[in-house]
């Protein structure tokens, strides 16, 4: 690391420094207890009829309370999405998430790149060097599929791109194309959530591994990764007919 490095060392880390603090302060007052069902069905009357009267500010209070969940990597925010369903309906319950959740996940992914990505780079074995060339080639795609599959947690998604010194324009494109499916599955068991308190009982948090849903996820994750496939098959024929060709050209000079 050199002096100007040394120099910058503690405004790098002071984006991160303040996503640990804010995480620190949540988990002292111990707000994070609040992203449950059991409070959504304690507090659903109060929520309902705050929204309908103030519909702005509650929109744009959802807004700042996810992203804030989000870059702070907070466990619960799947009670947001469906919060969100059940305050804000279908489409713009689904529409404020994605907006909030990209938001939230564009800030932690800048905070990690701002702090370790440069280090990493001038740092890294040369397996990380070339693991970090791979994924650069099809960062995309290859982000895109771990957003569609919901089996990778949400807040490594977002590291591990910025460890790898992704650009930022390609994973916020491939973090809103990819989490709208899940969001639009949670954001709609969260439209019904009237019938569960008024039947008493939970929803079925687990529905996006139902077959009907996740096999069609999966299949668009699975899509997703074609053009990678497409590229490493298109660069291995051209290995081979060069090969080939170069073989020919052997043959003939030794004919000659």
């Amino acid at each position: 690391m050199d002096m100007l490095d040394k120099k910058n060392l503690p405004l790098r880390f002071l984006p991160l420094l303040l996503i640990v603090i804010v995480l620190a302060v949540i988990i002292y007052f111990g707000w994070y207890r609040y992203l449950s069902f059991a409070s959504l069905k304690k507090y659903h009357d109060q929520l309902l009829i705050w929204t309908q009267q103030h519909f702005f500010v509650a929109s744009l209070s959802y807004i700042l309370i996810y992203i804030v969940a989000v870059a702070t990597s907070v466990p619960g925010a799947v009670f947001l999405t469906i919060a969100g369903g059940f305050l804000f309906g279908i489409i713009f319950g689904t529409i404020y998430t994605v907006i909030a959740a990209t938001i939230g996940a564009t800030l932690l992914f800048l905070a990690v790149k701002t702090a370790f990505g440069t280090w990493l780079t001038t740092k890294a074995q040369p397996w990380l060097k070339k693991m970090k060339q791979g994924f650069n080639r099809n960062a995309f795609n290859y982000l895109l599929s771990l957003r569609l599959i919901p089996l990778f947690p949400f807040w490594a998604v977002n590291i591990v791109p910025a460890l790898l010194n992704m650009r930022l324009s390609s994973y916020i494109a491939a973090t809103v194309l990819g989490i709208i499916p899940g969001t639009f599955v949670y954001t709609a068991l969260g439209n019904g959530l009237g019938t569960f308190f008024a039947n008493n009982t939970t929803p079925n948090l687990a529905i996006i591994f139902k077959p009907g849903i996740l096999l069609p996820i999966l299949a668009l994750a699975i899509l997703s990764l074609v053009p990678i496939f497409y590229k490493r098959w298109k660069h291995k024929n051209a290995k081979h007919k060069d090969s080939h060709k170069g073989a020919k050209k052997k043959r003939r000079k030794d004919r000659d």
